[in-house]
């Protein structure tokens, strides 16, 4: 509980590190004397990030002064970034995407594959000449933001962060670069089939701020009806999963809850990746694999990634834009998923 993971994992974090970088070894000093073991190093870290304190405190219990705690803090996110970053904060595979469509069609939203929402960070060692780009009207201190997305089991497939705190979730979703895949032809061929039309391109759950494209599907403002109140509630029910994950993320590791000390963007961005690495790496060592085998026997068409080689042509590319941006494969899509969930639950 202390470490937020089990020891097994946080022995195998140290091990990892040890042979990342010779930082994470026991050294001998030009008198012979030892220097700090992998163990203090990894637990000085850890404590920072999971009680949020200052650099300091950890020299009471590990005898580790505040700089070298602000630098074993920095590289041991930047370990865990190289060592796990690969595995543990990559984009679905094939395999991945089939599971994930799978537990969609189970919870009635065939094609979906997770919800996408941003969170804000708030900076306090924010420069006093950037202070006003990263402060939004709504908002009285400076931020910065983090877009993400996650899944059913809280696993954060997507994260994107650095934007200033003045932009809002549209001006992020223009610069993340969460469908550059989609639109470079290295994304899984998804087909899905909803109230009898055929879908190429899977969504994500999204609240009302994200544009009118089919890969987002939003609410309804003013549901009348009963089927469109039906879907609100399906929907603002599995949109929560972003947020329980961001609620997880801020429980594990309190740094995230705290205002960031740091003086530079690049520091709070190694420790928030880090963080949502370590939380991936918490939900992958808890899982009961026996849960995620059902998925072989649900109906969803994945395919291999489309392009391995160059990518497609420039015509290919702005087709592929335009069809994400379609206002009428919006308005389809949720026309057919309202139906579809009406008459699932009746």
């Amino acid at each position: 509980t202390r470490y937020r993971m089990r020891r097994s994992l946080f022995l195998k974090i140290v091990e990892r590190l040890g042979k990342w970088d010779p930082y994470f070894t026991l050294r001998m000093d030009a008198l012979g004397r030892s220097g700090l073991t992998p163990l203090q190093k990894c637990t000085a870290a850890m404590r920072q990030l999971a009680y949020g304190v200052v650099a300091d405190m950890v020299d009471e219990y590990l005898k580790i002064g505040r700089t070298t705690s602000v630098k074993v803090l920095e590289k041991f996110c930047e370990g865990i970034i190289a060592c796990y970053g690969p595995e543990f904060m990559r984009k679905p595979t094939p395999e991945d995407v089939l599971r994930l469509l799978a537990k969609a069609e189970e919870r009635g939203m065939p094609g979906m594959l997770g919800s996408i929402d941003c969170m804000h960070w708030q900076w306090r060692n924010c420069p006093v000449a950037h202070a006003g780009q990263f402060t939004r009207g709504d908002i009285k201190h400076p931020t910065i933001v983090l877009e993400a997305v996650a899944s059913y089991d809280r696993w954060i497939w997507h994260a994107f962060f650095g934007m200033a705190g003045s932009n809002n979730d549209v001006n992020v979703l223009n610069h993340s670069p969460l469908f550059n895949d989609v639109v470079d032809g290295y994304a899984p061929t998804v087909n899905f089939k909803v109230n009898g039309n055929d879908y190429d391109y899977s969504y994500y759950l999204a609240d009302g701020i994200y544009p009118n494209w089919p890969v987002f599907v939003k609410g309804i403002p003013a549901p009348q009806t009963p089927e469109d109140q039906h879907f609100m509630r399906v929907q603002a029910a599995l949109r929560k999963d972003v947020e329980c994950a961001f609620g997880i993320l801020k429980a594990r590791f309190h740094i995230l809850s705290v205002p960031g000390r740091s003086y530079s963007v690049r520091t709070l961005s190694l420790i928030m990746r880090a963080c949502i690495i370590l939380h991936n790496m918490i939900i992958d060592d808890e899982r009961d694999q026996d849960l995620d085998l059902n998925y072989e026997t649900v109906d969803s068409a994945v395919g291999p990634r489309v392009n391995n080689g160059a990518p497609p042509c420039l015509a290919a590319r702005l087709q592929a834009d335009t069809d994400m941006r379609s206002y009428q494969k919006f308005q389809q899509l949720q026309v057919d998923l309202v139906q579809h969930l009406y008459a699932r639950g009746h």
